[in-house]
Parts: C-alpha cells; sequence; structure tokens
C-alpha cells in the first residue's frame, strides 16, 4: 500500500494538473488564510491552489473522523453506526455554553456529524494506539507520529496530515479501494452525507483545532454533481489570538463559494 501511494504521489506530475486558478481573494474575503485541493474524477484532474501548501502536514482534527469511523467499525469496537454509547454525565460546552448534542447518549451516526469528541475518544481506547499504526500505516494516511500522549492524537500533538494525503484516502474510500470491509465503507459514506439538493450533493467533514500559535480549520469531502465528482480538501488558518467569529462558517463558505465560482453548482 505504501508503494501504491507514492507511485499515486508521482502520477500527479505525469498527469494533466489543472492550472491554477486564482481563488485567493475568497479566502482573503473571509479575514483568513488557506488553500483548497479539488480532484476532477472524471477528467482525473488535480486543482492546486497553494501547492506547495497541499504537501504541508498539520493535524487532522475532526476530519478523523472519517476514517476513525471506519476503524471503528471494521474492528468491531462497536456493532454499527446505531448502537448507543452510555453519556458519562460530564457537561461540555462551547463557546461558554453546554451543547446539547455532546451531553446525551450518542452513536456513531450523530456523534459524526454534531462532532461528538467523547464519542471517538471511546472508539479510540477501544482500538487502541498499535492498531491505530498499524491500519494508518496500511492506507498511507498521516506521518506515523503517534507520540502524543493523551487518546485524541488526531486533535493534539504531532499527527499530521496533508490536504493531498486527504484527497487520496477520500479517491479510495469512494472508489471502496481502502483495507476495509466494502459494507463498512458503505456505511461510512452514508454517515457522511450533509447536504442534499436537487443538483448536487456533498459527503463531508470538518475540522478545527488549534496549533502553534493557529486555528487550523478543515473541510473535506467530495462534490456529486451531475454526472461528476469533485474530491476537495480545504484548510485554513488565523491567529488564535485573532477574533473572527465566521471561523467555523468559513470552512464550508469557502468550498461553497469556490464551487460556485467555477460553476459546478
Amino acid at each position: 500500500m505504501k508503494i501504491k501511494y507514492l507511485l499515486l504521489i508521482a502520477s500527479i506530475f505525469f498527469s494533466f494538473v489543472s492550472q491554477a486558478q486564482t481563488v485567493d481573494y475568497i479566502y482573503k474575503k473571509y479575514h483568513v488564510e488557506g488553500s483548497i485541493v479539488v480532484f476532477d474524477v472524471n477528467r482525473n484532474k488535480w486543482f492546486f491552489s497553494d501547492r506547495n501548501d497541499a504537501y504541508k502536514g498539520t493535524l487532522p482534527a475532526s476530519t478523523f473522523k472519517i476514517v476513525n469511523s471506519c476503524i471503528a467499525l471494521q474492528t468491531r469496537v462497536v456493532d454499527n453506526e446505531h448502537e448507543l454509547l452510555p453519556w458519562d454525565k460530564k457537561i461540555r460546552i462551547f463557546n461558554g455554553a453546554p451543547v446539547a448534542a455532546w451531553n446525551q447518549d450518542t452513536d456513531m451516526q450523530d456523534a459524526f456529524r454534531n462532532s461528538t469528541v467523547w464519542f471517538y475518544v471511546e472508539m479510540a481506547k477501544r482500538v487502541g494506539r498499535e492498531k491505530y499504526r498499524e491500519i494508518l500505516h496500511e492506507i498511507s494516511y498521516g506521518n506515523n507520529d503517534f507520540s502524543e500522549k493523551g487518546i485524541d492524537f488526531w486533535n493534539y500533538g504531532n499527527f499530521k496530515v496533508t490536504p493531498v494525503q486527504q484527497i487520496f484516502f477520500l479517491k479510495n474510500l469512494y472508489y471502496n479501494k481502502l483495507a476495509f470491509d466494502t459494507a463498512v465503507m458503505h456505511t461510512v459514506k452514508n454517515i457522511m452525507l450533509s447536504d442534499s439538493t436537487e443538483t448536487y450533493t456533498i459527503r463531508s467533514k470538518s475540522g478545527w483545532t488549534q496549533s502553534e500559535g493557529k486555528d487550523i480549520g478543515w473541510y473535506v469531502g467530495w462534490l456529486t454533481v451531475r454526472d461528476n465528482v469533485y474530491l476537495f480538501a480545504n484548510r485554513l488558518t488565523k491567529p488564535e489570538q485573532e477574533k473572527n467569529d465566521g471561523f467555523s462558517a468559513t470552512r464550508k463558505n469557502i468550498v461553497l463559494d469556490i464551487f460556485r465560482d467555477w460553476g459546478m453548482i
């Protein structure tokens, strides 16, 4: 699998790579820095708004819930996406207020959509660090640095993933080519569904963490429109001390703005 990943990396440079279209103005509009990688499935074309940034790794934050869901289901630490885990009665808050969805019994489907951290921390305890090391190496996801002592190494520490790795993972998930049962991948793709309109659907996951004085925001997934699919990995940053109340929504809004600008939606 590692060799296959390296060959895929190399293939980018021999296949057609879309000429960079300027999207910097969209990031500036939202007062953030960042970049996006898009893969056009039908045309086998890559678009990089910043090729250098596309190969830089950062913590994946809650985008790791896509991988984590596959691993949890594959290893049977949870029977299915509807198995309820009991809430531990600890009140969890965001921006100073309790979040109802985080403070109740929860199954994987709801935990994924509500970004319920405690559910996936419990999954990680059951899976075990060595199993993560084995599987993530097999699917070429991340930098194999599991030195973080805390359970959620995807939110804190030195585990890093690049936007390009996100795209390769999503591409293999889309085509059911990961080292997981097909039924597992279908289940995860179902819980990824976040938007459904008459003209398009989006399967996705957002993420947000802090590292080295910066807020790091992700929005990854794929857009299905008409007869084509576009895989995307959007990552944005801002200084932690810089106030930006719209940062959470901006992760997704930038992707939608880019796709509208390109006439895809």
